[in-house]
């Protein structure tokens, strides 16, 4: 399944629905939220099964609906550092022995084709690929050889930095929620939708200029190990969402005097492998 949330023209309230190779399926009135097709995965798989064997069932086409982020609501959202062993070389920073976890909050949130605005008194605007996981179970101190029992699925994310606020302290947080910090879509594509997710091709585009070309098996702590390792610290719930971190070519990367941060009127696309491609524009506050 691929899986997304829309906002519906009424009432402004969002909607589920998948999406299909014809087109986008309403599911809404089946399931009100992405946690109960995650109770009920088998049911709302033949359901839709179901529904797309009607040959007059509506379907919407996916650029005519406003997009809302795949998980409109989720109780965390938890992010890695330095977990591409590229990027912490372009860094220059040692490769983590642990994952490195941050937060950042629901405000951040914001989906595909959304508008972002650029702080006013900032100009270090950073962009960050990355493969989001999206948790599907309930689960505390997971085994590691368990832990791909409690992946939903993946999206694109990219977890948008002011690098200024970021290290202006030892603490990440502040330069990594502002609002809209935290875009992520089109859609969530589940484990039987993607293969093996540590083999997908990771790009970011700004103007259509390749910045990030990576492979997420460059990862040094991968999805058994991250949901396993940060379940020993918070219970994760269904719709939790887990940044794995992002991979070499940032602006902050670049060994030029005047990094390419994002500027206004900017567009950037991050692009994996199965997962579509997630856009949006900057524009200055």
């Amino acid at each position: 399944m691929k899986l997304l949330t829309f906002v519906d023209e009424l009432t402004g309230k969002y909607h589920l629905g998948v999406l299909t190779a014809s087109g986008v399926l309403d599911i809404s009135e089946d399931f009100e939220t992405l946690q109960d097709v995650m109770a009920n995965k088998e049911k709302a798989e033949a359901l839709i099964e179901f529904y797309l064997e009607d040959e007059h069932i509506e379907l919407k086409s996916i650029d005519d609906i406003k997009l809302g982020p795949v998980v409109p609501n989720p109780e965390k959202i938890i992010c890695i550092g330095v977990n591409y062993k590229r990027h912490a070389e372009e860094m220059k920073i040692d490769i983590p022995e642990l994952p490195i976890i941050f937060s950042k909050f629901n405000n951040a949130l914001t989906a595909h084709n959304s508008t972002i605005k650029i702080p006013s008194d900032t100009y270090m605007i950073d962009y960050e690929g990355e493969l989001a996981i999206i948790i599907g179970k309930e689960g505390r101190n997971i085994p590691r050889d368990e832990a791909m029992d409690y992946v939903f699925g993946y999206a694109n994310a990219n977890d948008v930095s002011d690098r200024s606020a970021q290290f202006a302290t030892s603490q990440w947080l502040a330069g990594k929620s502002y609002d809209g910090f935290c875009p992520i879509g089109p859609y969530i594509a589940t484990l039987g939708e993607i293969g093996e997710p540590h083999k997908l091709r990771i790009k970011t585009y700004v103007n259509d200029e390749l910045r990030q070309d990576s492979n997420t098996n460059d990862m040094v702590f991968k999805s058994r190990g991250l949901v396993s390792y940060i379940s020993k610290y918070m219970t994760l719930k269904p719709g939790d969402i887990i940044l794995t971190g992002t991979p070499e070519g940032v602006a902050s990367g670049y060994k030029t005097a005047d990094k390419p941060w994002i500027k206004d009127g900017d567009t950037v696309t991050v692009e994996i492998e199965s997962l579509g491609r997630l856009t949006n524009r900057f524009e200055k506050e």
